[in-house]
């Protein structure tokens, strides 16, 4: 191996380590993220209130997509995350309303 494909394999194996703790900082937020929004189901739920906000949620949305743009980040993917978890706390209000 040559002394540029060594140090290219060192970067790369750094990069990768990076990567990694990144995705596990991702996960144990998001499962912070669903325990908060679980404790508001429930309390929506025995509240008789319903699971979704939209205006909440867009307001979400557009915060979102203005951290994203702060972030350089494209703001189109972060909208599209924020909408699939946004979904998926939806669907677990309604669970609790059962």
């Amino acid at each position: 191996m040559t002394d540029a494909a060594a140090k290219a394999a060192a970067l790369l194996k750094e990069h990768r380590a990076s990567i990694d703790r990144l995705d596990a900082i991702l996960v144990y937020t998001l499962a912070e993220r669903f325990a908060h929004t679980q404790a508001v189901g429930k309390l929506k739920a025995a509240h008789d209130l319903p699971p979704s906000d939209p205006a909440r949620e867009a307001q979400q949305i557009e915060r979102l997509e203005d951290l994203a743009k702060e972030a350089d980040l494209d703001p189109d993917f972060a909208k599209a995350f924020l909408n699939f978890v946004i979904q998926e706390v939806i669907r677990h209000h309604r669970k609790h309303q059962e």
